[in-house]
């Protein structure tokens, strides 16, 4: 037989693009419409619908960044189509772009009911199955006109901002029409296109590739290419039995999961994502009415809050699906936060206040954790997965790995502590699938785990911007149920999935340790003043609830601000969503971030001030919400004062049962007797000395900032690629270099620099009597444009790895670069301290706002080793905001000689939680603990009201701890928990018998310990 495969593909791809599916609609009849321009932000559907509508011609333009125009669009089925099926069909200006990333719209009928959306990949709305003719449509469109950030790739755009995005119309209205579906025509196309794909990705050989070529040369033979409507009916019965033949015993099963990845915020703001939401949803339950093995999981808490707010009809839809069980909740967080920055506190209150928020609406149970797209994953994860109840775990993201491509897609996922979570990574490589034939074949190619397991996992539909999956993804999955050389698709919820690649796979392998994702590395510095928010936002969390459980076990009249707190804590959370923390928005996103953060500040700061004035009045005292004892310097109107305060207590300002040495300032010098700071000339650190160890620190200059060109090969916001490293300059030139402290109490130096464009920073290095830790307080006046700046501390010392803090923990990071897997690790993260070492000595950096940094060593030619420490401190990307970073930084870090990894615990809760001085009463300890390897991370009552203390604990050291925990009010009884407050009986094991107030503790390496203290 002559090789003539060229020529039918060619064909099958002509007619299927140029006569069949022109041809899904057979008649159409043209809408009459008006409009009404919303003049600012969206409004309700009532306050639109009572407006005056003006007459609007087709092909006319409309749609500013970012505006509201409600369409109303009114038409009556034509008699003639009785029996037919009749859709409205809208084009409202859409470009190439993909759904949710221009113009959409949700349309309701007259009296507000929501039907659908429409986007470019979903453009119809029903209107009657059959119809009897004379059907009278009267909608109200709500049509987003967003605009297209990264339509020009990633140069940038004045589109992300309100105030620079212009008012000039984006789209022209293409068409509002009713039309004939015609139904045949339409499975015809269906047919044609899953054929077609799956030949195409069989193999040359195959002779299953053969038949189907031939198959639909005769089925093209048979269709009449001017009446394709009259013979598709003939065609598709030629095709049948191709479609018939039974998938192969052995083959793989692809789990398809209906689903809409929708960004909380990214390159629309959070009010634009409230109306995604509806809209997603509104397609989703549509398509459930249509399609009765439908499943869609979707996840974030939030969203779906906000759609119960303020879409309460689509919020009915919701329910209804959710108890069909075709509206699948999963995930069982507050949003799909990022995976590396949170504070492990905040990452332990999404799981609580997602888990509970379906609980309370539907009373299910969610039992996995669903983090499609975050930029990777930390450490501590699956422990404080399983401690709220979750069995699988599923990401996607890895797969974007630049460098290395992990070995497995079905494992067990090791944390630090040694809890291991079932996990999945989908091989189909997306989380936006359409359930192509090349998107089935290669997540069957793709599957790394192979003969231990025969499935996979696809989440299916339009997803980022929202939109969801579409009928023809629905009919792609029934015919892909069953077909032979294509994977099975089973459209299931993702716990059946788990359930059964469980059972199939029970020793799948492990990966030990955090999921570094080989990309998006500057998501650690980006937007820096949204990252300083939200670590401030944390730490006032944590003050606002340990003050506020004080006043409310000893203050009468006291009332514990539960509501307040809540609403606090999901505004945190919220803005934690995985492309509003890590930096990658647009700015109108990081503008809000940026004032909902001031918000969160000032009322936390007002509870807090209420909490410790429940103390009543007193003399000046120090509150110190840090989990450690405290004796330091601290700053008053009336000068320094050296003072001691015990954890989570207060003491009287100035009681200290020692004098420290002081500090003398000799010329450019700092000495306490503790270390010995000496300054160059041009301002960066000569010399530092650790007069205890007897030893330099420095292998050369310290605190030297460095600016690098930073362009990245794409992905501005998000990516830092290792070139940067190529082109730099140190700023060497000193404006000024003056002593502004001398002693005793507090000497200091500031250094004052210009350089680049306009930019300046100015640095006060601080030593304190009786302290090891050199601070350098920072002011930034940033004007630069695609530059990183970094602030590195050569040490003298090697250092095998770097330990930097992450969640309830820490990890260590090689410092060498052996393989090609640490090699890709040229910039990390840390949360507020990361820790160098050699056996006897260690050096600790310590910071209040910033998380990325680089760890290198190099050999000097005295043949020493030098480990250098070099903390990313502002970036300067253009897209998507082109003037990220832009103005006036002011945050701390601080190196701290001598260092072990307690200190720099320590130091670390110093640095971010500062002694409060306030005149107030005496506040004694709420719980102390007498073993610094466990860690108090949170003291509240409990969610349920019963006004039950909870502690949050971890061992903070990577050891076994056996500690004893002291109330400090009477104790009746402690009960183990898990993070919802729930009792955890396979932990109970790790709390004794109260003794008194006390309870003894036993904890494994980095164990998370939740107590529920009732009171006596």
């Amino acid at each position: 037989m002559h090789d003539e495969r060229r020529r039918i593909e060619d064909r099958v791809e002509r007619v299927l693009g140029q006569r069949i599916q022109p041809a899904v609609h057979s008649h159409s009849l043209p809408c009459e419409v008006s409009f009404w321009q919303a003049p600012g932000e969206p409004v309700p559907f009532a306050e639109a619908a009572a407006q005056t509508y003006e007459p609007f011609a087709m092909g006319t333009p409309w749609g500013p960044p970012w505006g509201t125009t409600w369409f109303r669009v009114r038409g009556e089925v034509p008699a003639a189509w009785a029996g037919r099926r009749v859709e409205a069909v809208f084009d409202l200006g859409f470009t190439a772009a993909g759904p949710g990333f221009q113009a959409e719209a949700l349309v309701h009928t007259a009296d507000g009911v929501p039907l659908k959306a429409v986007n470019p990949r979903n453009r119809y709305v029903p209107v009657a199955r059959p119809a009897a003719g004379g059907e009278r449509i009267d909608f109200l469109l709500e049509a987003a006109s967003n605009p297209d950030i990264l339509g020009r790739g990633f140069l940038p755009t004045p589109l992300g901002d309100p105030a620079t995005a212009g008012r000039a119309p984006l789209y022209t209205f293409g068409s509002a029409e009713l039309r004939v579906l015609d139904e045949e025509v339409w499975h015809l196309s269906l047919d044609l296109e899953v054929l077609r794909e799956l030949m195409l990705e069989l193999g040359e050989h195959d002779p299953r590739r053969h038949t189907i070529l031939h198959t639909l040369e005769r089925a093209l033979d048979a269709l009449d290419l001017d009446d394709v409507s009259g013979s598709a009916a003939q065609a598709r019965e030629l095709l049948r039995p191709a479609l018939t033949r039974p998938a192969h015993a052995s083959a793989h099963t692809v789990s398809a999961v209906g689903h809409a990845h929708i960004d909380s915020a990214w390159l629309w703001p959070v009010r634009e994502t409230v109306r995604k939401a509806a809209r997603t949803f509104a397609n989703a339950t549509a398509l459930a009415e249509e399609y009765e093995e439908f499943v869609f999981a979707c996840s974030q808490a939030q969203q779906y809050a906000w759609v119960r707010d303020q879409h309460p009809r689509v919020w009915e839809r919701v329910k209804k699906a959710v108890a069909d069980g075709q509206f699948a909740p999963v995930g069982g967080m507050w949003v799909e936060s990022d995976g590396n920055l949170p504070g492990g506190e905040a990452v332990a209150r999404q799981f609580v206040h997602g888990k509970r928020f379906f609980l309370d609406c539907f009373g299910i149970e969610t039992t996995g954790v669903w983090l499609p797209d975050s930029f990777g994953y930390n450490g501590a994860y699956p422990q404080l997965a399983k401690l709220a109840g979750n069995d699988w775990f599923l990401t996607q993201k890895m797969s974007w790995n630049q460098t290395n491509q992990l070995p497995h897609h079905t494992f067990w996922w090791e944390g630090i502590d040694g809890t291991r979570i079932f996990t999945h990574f989908p091989p189909v490589d997306t989380y936006n699938a359409e359930l192509t034939g090349r998107e089935m074949a290669h997540a069957v190619r793709n599957h790394r785990d192979k003969g231990g397991s025969s499935r996979s996992l696809a989440p299916f539909g339009h997803g980022d911007g929202g939109g969801g999956p579409t009928r023809e993804m629905m009919e792609r999955a029934r015919r892909l149920a069953d077909l032979e050389g294509s994977a099975k698709a089973v459209v299931e919820h993702p716990d059946a999935f788990f359930a059964a690649a469980r059972a199939e796979y029970p020793d799948a392998p492990v990966w030990s340790g955090e999921l570094y994702l080989e990309l998006h590395r500057a998501t650690y510095t980006s937007q820096a003043r949204t990252k300083q928010g939200n670590r401030r936002s944390e730490h006032l969390l944590r003050e606002a609830e340990l003050w506020a459980t004080a006043a409310a076990l000893r203050a009468p009249g006291y009332a514990y601000p539960y509501d307040e707190l809540d609403r606090l804590w999901k505004t945190v959370l919220l803005h934690q969503f995985h492309d509003i923390l890590p930096g990658s928005s647009i700015a109108w996103v990081h503008q809000e971030a940026e004032a909902e953060y001031a918000r969160v500040t000032r009322e936390l700061e007002e509870l807090i001030a209420r909490a410790l004035a429940a103390a009543g009045p007193g003399v000046p005292r120090v509150f110190n919400t840090s989990p450690r004892d405290r004796a330091e310097v601290v700053r008053t109107p009336e000068g320094p004062v050296f003072t001691e305060a015990p954890a989570s207590g207060s003491a009287a300002l100035g009681a200290a049962r020692r004098t420290p040495e002081p500090v003398t300032v000799t010329g450019l010098v700092l000495d306490n007797g503790l270390v010995r700071v000496e300054f160059a000339d041009d301002g960066t650190l000569a010399s530092v000395r650790d007069l205890t160890a007897g030893r330099e620190v420095l292998a050369g200059p310290g605190n030297l900032l460095r600016l690098h060109s930073d362009l990245p090969n794409r992905w501005d916001a998000w990516d830092i690629d290792k070139h940067y490293r190529s082109r730099w300059s140190d700023l060497l030139d000193a404006d000024a270099v003056t002593v502004v402290a001398s002693g005793p109490l507090i000497g200091a130096v500031r250094i004052e620099r210009s350089f680049g464009r306009g930019s300046a920073i100015a640095q006060t290095v601080t030593v304190r009597a009786g302290s090891r830790r050199i601070d350098v307080e920072t002011e930034i006046d940033w004007h630069e444009s695609e530059k990183i700046l970094k602030a590195g501390f050569p040490i003298d010392l090697r250092a095998d790895r770097s330990t930097a803090e992450i969640q309830f923990g820490h990890v260590h990071r090689p410092a060498h670069t052996n393989t090609s897997w640490e090699a890709a690790r040229f910039e990390v993260y840390g949360h507020r301290w990361v820790h160098i070492g050699e056996p006897g000595y260690g050096v600790a950096v310590v910071n209040d706002a910033t998380y990325g940094h680089d760890v290198s060593r190099t050999t000097r030619a005295d043949g020493g080793t030098t480990t250098t420490v070099r903390l990313s401190l502002v970036r300067a990307p253009r897209v998507p905001d082109p003037a990220a970073d832009q103005g006036r930084h002011r945050f701390c870090y601080a190196l701290l000689p001598g260092a072990t990894v307690e200190d720099a615990i320590t130091e670390g809760y110093a640095l971010n939680l500062p002694l409060r001085v306030i005149s107030a009463g005496a506040v004694d300890p709420v719980v102390s603990c007498d073993d610094p390897a466990v860690t108090v991370e949170a003291v509240k009552l409990a969610d349920d009201r019963s006004g039950d203390v909870v502690v949050r604990l971890y061992e903070c050291h990577g050891g076994r701890a056996a500690a004893r925990l002291r109330a400090g009010f009477p104790l009746a009884g402690v009960t183990v928990t898990d993070l919802l407050e729930r009792p955890l009986p396979e932990a109970a094991g790790s709390a004794g018998a109260v003794t008194g107030d006390e309870v003894a503790l036993t904890l494994r390496p980095f164990q998370i310990l939740t107590l529920r203290l009732s009171r006596a």
